[in-house]
């Protein structure tokens, strides 16, 4: 998120007459520990206890572990880290008594002993996921910004650390192909991956894995290079081709040691895309700036875990939907990695069975001279190689994270709002191909989807820049959504819903509505960035194109039930119930009718 010094000079004098909020400031909760001032300066009297010992040996990815833990002097600032490796709690691959990489989470040791300053004694329970190395619990006094280490724990590991794990599918290149990217701790120097899958009831194939890793030099700067790094195991995705449509399909990861034992996972089923064009009931989930929480309460953004809510809804709701696509901001590891095992483990209900789209946010690749459109740390010096490395898209070059994928009667154009979308860049050609590209009369349903806002937000952090996009957002793009009649315009960033009326050039071309018929005359355009993260405010003003707004957490739920009928839904996190709703009925005749800008050329010959 950008925050301009106005807002800030504004937010500080109060704004006390329109009731704005504190706007959310997204820092990595790690972030927060000044780690590089760590010192090792362990007490006779301190300890740390773990348990159990040895985490997963009924083949379980996460489980809970108490600590117990006491200090001489206990203090409300003190904490318990959790470094993994263990070594990483004892500096010992670090010089001097200092330690060089940060906790994968932590938490204050009154959190669930409210008494521990008086008593000196406290509890935590801590849910950790397989992660490829052992754990160490860590108690630390003198708080976040001077931190010294008093007590370590006894080592706590999982029975199968290098299991192949947290299964993510993605659309391939092709409307019947699906990708499976997963993380293990075995490279190809020891093993051969692979998926063994086929439809249901069906004989089984196998299908090979590239294999892929990353080193602290392929990142771009702190704290990734530094006291966030840690090592990310390897990153294995296999292809499962010429699908049928709406097929179901099982599978399962394998490992093929080279002793000729193989390690496996459990197995795990998915629904085949549609065909593009297919007259099926077709649902599709739609958010953006997500990001992960923790159960056990640790490391949270804010008093609320809205990531957890939004996981649960859609956890709970998996049968009613075919396809997710998350939009941008994906985890907010800021440069943490190990955020990122446990952001995938939180989808993995999810992402294992249905297909899970990304795009590309500033959490994810901005970073000065990296080759970003913009020049902001966002990414905590990430630049974009997480991201294209945890997750699958249909793109040749990760890099331009921009794509296009069908899915039955949806056409997606997914936009890279962190590389340069204005015209005569290679984005802005490969935008107007694929809006140009599809066949309405098979898919007359047609999406544009972009991290930041490049059409219409009234937050109050565009608000006072005087604007309600991004700098140059929509130069040229919103010719492009007329000419070729887009529908939907959506985006993420700024973390609150809210809904256009179908606009053209900042003029509503048809009234606010929860039902449009017949030619739309503009594209309706839609942020649904409340995902997960801390929530903005809109500006005291509501423009004449702003139909509906809320500063909550949700999503939004598209379903096509025909070539003629999409309904739009915006879904609450804490609920799951509607809120807003809209439905746009038309038939083919109205879709290639003449409207404002894109009207086709006419001849008066005979």
């Amino acid at each position: 998120m950008r925050i301009s010094e106005l807002l800030f000079l504004v937010i500080l004098l109060g704004l006390a007459s329109y009731g704005v909020a504190k706007p959310s400031v997204n820092q990595q909760p790690l972030g927060r520990i000044a780690i590089h001032k760590a010192r090792i300066a362990l007490e006779k009297s301190a300890y740390v206890t773990a348990s159990p010992t040895l985490l997963g040996l009924g083949g379980e990815t996460s489980e809970w572990v108490t600590v117990k833990f006491s200090s001489p002097n206990a203090s409300n600032t003190d904490w318990i880290g959790v470094f993994s490796p263990a070594s990483g709690a004892n500096g010992s691959t670090c010089p001097g008594p200092l330690l060089c990489s940060a906790p994968i989470k932590y938490q204050y040791a009154n959190y669930s002993t409210p008494d521990y300053s008086t008593t000196g004694y406290g509890t935590l329970s801590f849910l950790m996921i397989n992660q490829r190395a052992d754990f160490a619990f860590a108690l630390f006094s003198g708080g976040m910004s001077n931190p010294k280490l008093i007590a370590v724990s006894n080592i706590v590991a999982f029975a199968y650390p290098n299991a192949p794990l947290y299964p993510r599918l993605a659309q391939g290149q092709t409307w019947n192909e699906m990708t499976v990217t997963w993380t293990s701790g075995y490279g190809l120097n020891e093993s051969e991956p692979f998926v063994e899958w086929g439809r249901q009831g069906e004989t089984q194939i196998r299908s090979p894995a590239a294999t892929l890793t990353f080193t602290r030099e392929s990142l771009c700067g702190p704290p990734a290079t530094t006291v966030g790094y840690r090592d990310p195991g390897f990153i294995h995705t296999s292809f499962m081709k010429e699908l049928w449509p709406n097929a179901m399909y099982t599978y399962k990861l394998g490992h093929k040691l080279f002793n000729g034992s193989y390690v496996w996972s459990p197995m795990y089923s998915f629904k085949a895309s549609p065909f593009p064009g297919q007259d099926s009931l077709q649902r599709v989930i739609i958010f953006g700036d997500m990001g992960k929480a923790e159960a056990d309460g640790s490391n949270e953004y804010g008093p609320q875990p809205g990531a957890l809510n939004t996981t649960k809804q859609l956890i709970n709701d998996l049968n009613n939907y075919d396809i997710v696509i998350h939009n941008g901001d994906i985890t907010y590891a800021n440069g943490y990695l190990s955020q990122w095992d446990q952001f995938t483990a939180q989808i993995e209900p999810i992402a294992s069975t249905k297909p899970y789209m990304v795009s590309s946010g500033n959490h994810e690749r901005d970073w000065p001279n990296s080759g970003s459109f913009y020049t902001t740390t966002g990414s905590g010096g990430e630049c974009g190689v997480l991201a294209e490395t945890m997750f699958t898209v249909p793109t040749t070059n990760k890099d331009n994270f921009w794509y296009s994928t069908d899915f039955g009667m949806f056409h997606f154009c997914i936009a890279d709002t962190e590389h340069d979308w204005r015209p005569g860049t290679p984005q802005y050609l490969f935008i107007e191909n694929c809006l140009a590209s599809v066949d309405r009369q098979r898919q007359p349903w047609l999406i544009f989807i972009a991290h930041r806002v490049l059409g219409y937000s009234s937050s109050l952090a565009y608000a006072l820049e005087g604007t309600s996009n991004e700098p140059m957002g929509k130069d040229g793009l919103q010719q492009l959504w007329q000419k070729y009649k887009v529908d939907l315009a959506m985006y993420g960033h700024i973390h609150n819903y809210e809904r256009t009326c179908p606009v053209y050039e900042n003029v509503c071309t048809m009234p606010g509505s929860n039902f449009y018929q017949g030619t739309l005359n503009g594209t309706i355009h839609v942020v649904a960035g409340g995902g997960g993260q801390g929530l903005d405010d809109f500006s005291p003003t509501t423009p004449s194109w702003s139909v509906y707004k809320d500063m909550d957490w949700g999503f939004v739920k598209l379903t096509a039930f025909n070539h003629t009928t999409l309904l739009f839904e915006y879904k609450k996190s804490r609920d799951g119930l509607v809120y807003d709703t809209f439905t746009i009925q038309r038939n083919y005749s109205s879709l290639v009718a003449c409207t404002f800008d894109s009207c086709p050329l006419t001849t008066l010959a005979s």
